[in-house]
C-alpha cells in the first residue's frame, strides 16, 4: 500500500462547504487503497487577521508570541477537517506540528526544519487513520512553537513526503496548476503540464505564489514527486520533475514580487573588504539579500545597491546605520515603492535575444528599468511598483501570444 501526502491551502478550506469538498478528495484517495497524510493551512485570511490583531496591541509584536499566535490558525483547520472526515465515516486524527514530530531551529517567523520524528504519524497510519497535520509550524529545542514563514505549509508537506517516503506529494490550490503567469492577472495565461524543479524554484523565489520556494528546494533535494492541482476542479495538474520533455517555449513563466525593498549605500570607501563587512552584517541579522549592484569606483568611493524583503527593510537600514560611521558610508537610502518582475525558463540558456525581447516589451510599454539581475534560467528587473501589472502583461504578451 502506498502513501500519499496531500496539502490544502487556505482557500481550499476557507469555509464549511470547502472543508467537506476537501474531505471528499481525501476520502477518494483513501478509498483507492492509499495511506493518506494531510497537511493544512489556516482558513482563508485567518493568518492576516491574526497579524492584524497583534498589531492592534503593538507595532512590533514579540516574535515568539507571534509564532504562538499564528500557529492557532492551522490548528483550527486541522481540527475542523478531521471532524468533517469523521462525519463522512472515516477514521482520522489531527496532529499539531510538534505532535507530528517537527523539530526546527530557533528562528521565529522563518524557522527551518531540522528533523521530523515520524513515530507518532506511523503509529496512527498503522491504525488505518487518515492523519491531518497542521502545516507551517514546529517546535524548537527550547520547546517553543515556531513557524516556517508564509507559505510554509508547502514545506511541511514536502518534508513529510520525504521522511515518510511517500509515493507523491500533491499540493492543492485554488488554481488547476502552474501557469505562465498569475491567471487572475493575465487572462490568457497558459497552464503547464510539467515544469522542472529548477524552473519552479526560480518562479517560487521570484514571487509566483503557487509553491513555497523552500518546498521546491526540498522536493528536488529528496526527489519528492510533486504535483500542483486544484481542489475545486477534478482536472490534471502540473507535475514538477527533474527533466521535462522538449518544448517550444523559451520561458516557462512571468512572475511579479511586490515584497521587495531597495537599499542604497552611497560613498563607501573603494577598498577591499568593505562589501564583506556590509553583507556580513545582513547575514548576522538573518536578512536575505537578492539583487546586488556595485558602481564603478570614482574618487576612491563606490556605491552599493541591493534588495531585501520589504519586511526586513527597516531592520536592515537600522543595522547599516550602526556601522555607517566605522565604514565611512556617507548616505543610506531605502525605497519600498518598487516591484521585481522576472522571466524564468531553461530554454533561454541556449537562445540569444531573450533579454532583448523582454527589455523591448518593457520599453514599448514605457516602463523604466532600475536594476537588472540575470542567471542561466532567469532575468529579473526592478521597476516602479505601480507599473508591475502592466509589465507582466507586456512581457507575457511578447513571449506567449504566438504560443
Amino acid at each position: 500500500m502506498s502513501l500519499i501526502v496531500q496539502k490544502f491551502g487556505g482557500t481550499s478550506v476557507r469555509d464549511t462547504e470547502r472543508l467537506f469538498n476537501v474531505a471528499r478528495i481525501i476520502a477518494d484517495t483513501y478509498d483507492q487503497g492509499h495511506d493518506v497524510v494531510v497537511v493544512v493551512s489556516a482558513q482563508g485570511d485567518t493568518t492576516d487577521d491574526l497579524i492584524e490583531k497583534a498589531h492592534e496591541i503593538t507595532d512590533r509584536p514579540d516574535e515568539r508570541e507571534m509564532d504562538a499566535l499564528l500557529a492557532t490558525g492551522e490548528q483550527i483547520s486541522a481540527a475542523l477537517l478531521t471532524m468533517a472526515l469523521k462525519k463522512l465515516g472515516y477514521r482520522a486524527i489531527s496532529l499539531t506540528g510538534w505532535q507530528a514530530g517537527f523539530l526546527t531551529d530557533a528562528n521565529h517567523g522563518k524557522a527551518r526544519v531540522r528533523r521530523i520524528n515520524k513515530e507518532r504519524i506511523e503509529n496512527e497510519l498503522d491504525k488505518k487513520n487518515i492523519v491531518v497535520v497542521t502545516g507551517f509550524q514546529g517546535l524548537n529545542r527550547y520547546d517553543d512553537i515556531t513557524t516556517l514563514g508564509r507559505g510554509g505549509s508547502d514545506t511541511s508537506a514536502v518534508a513529510l513526503a520525504a521522511v515518510l517516503k511517500a509515493k507523491r506529494c500533491q499540493i492543492f490550490t485554488d488554481v488547476p496548476g502552474v501557469y505562465t503567469a498569475d491567471p487572475r492577472l493575465v487572462k490568457n495565461a497558459i497552464k503547464l503540464d510539467e515544469i522542472t524543479y529548477d524552473e519552479m524554484l526560480e518562479l517560487a523565489s521570484l514571487g509566483a505564489q503557487v509553491l513555497h520556494n523552500r518546498s521546491v528546494e526540498m522536493a528536488k533535494k529528496y526527489n519528492v514527486k510533486l504535483e500542483v492541482l486544484s481542489s475545486l476542479e477534478r482536472v490534471p495538474g502540473t507535475v514538477v520533475k527533474e527533466v521535462c520533455k522538449m518544448e517550444k517555449m523559451l520561458i516557462k513563466g512571468v512572475a511579479k514580487d511586490d515584497n521587495v525593498a531597495r537599499i542604497s549605500l552611497v560613498g563607501l570607501p573603494d577598498r577591499p573588504g568593505v562589501a564583506f563587512k556590509v553583507f556580513s552584517v545582513m547575514a548576522s541579522h538573518n536578512i536575505n539579500v537578492d539583487i546586488i549592484l556595485q558602481s564603478v569606483g570614482r574618487e576612491d568611493t563606490k556605491d552599493i545597491t541591493f534588495t531585501v524583503a520589504r519586511k526586513d527593510c527597516a531592520e536592515a537600514v537600522q543595522a547599516l546605520e550602526e556601522i555607517a560611521p566605522s565604514l565611512g558610508i556617507k548616505k543610506i537610502t531605502a525605497d519600498e515603492n518598487i516591484t521585481k518582475v522576472s522571466i524564468v525558463g531553461a530554454g533561454m540558456e541556449s537562445n540569444p535575444g531573450v533579454a532583448a525581447r523582454m527589455f523591448e516589451a518593457l520599453g514599448e510599454a514605457n516602463i523604466n528599468i532600475h536594476m537588472i539581475s540575470t542567471s542561466e534560467i532567469k532575468i529579473s528587473v526592478l521597476i516602479d511598483k505601480e507599473l508591475g501589472e502592466k509589465a507582466v502583461l507586456a512581457i507575457h504578451r511578447a513571449f506567449f501570444d504566438e504560443v
